[in-house]
């Protein structure tokens, strides 16, 4: 498995959640938790997911949901697993 973190941020709109997973489900990315708030106006979510299954590479997937984000005006990032932890450990 090669788990990533992926987190979305930004104003809230319409249809944030559906672009997002219409985009991991048609590269083959694998939601395995997901946690979303919306405080006041503005949208946060964060995903734990697999892309092992995906023929594309970490950097391709990152370069296409940063546009994906451009698009709904959000910002998406995408960090793995083992990077995420070693910048958050207390």
């Amino acid at each position: 498995m090669n788990k990533t973190i992926i987190t979305v941020v930004g104003k809230d709109c319409v249809g944030i959640i559906a672009k997002v997973c219409t985009y991991l489900s048609a590269n083959n990315v694998n939601i395995l938790d997901i946690s979303q708030t919306i405080v006041q106006d503005f949208f946060n979510m964060m995903m734990i997911a697999d892309v092992s299954g995906s023929a594309k590479d970490f950097y391709q997937l990152s370069s296409e949901l940063e546009e994906v984000g451009q698009e709904i005006g959000v910002l998406i990032k995408i960090q793995r697993e083992d990077i995420f932890d070693m910048m958050h450990r207390i």
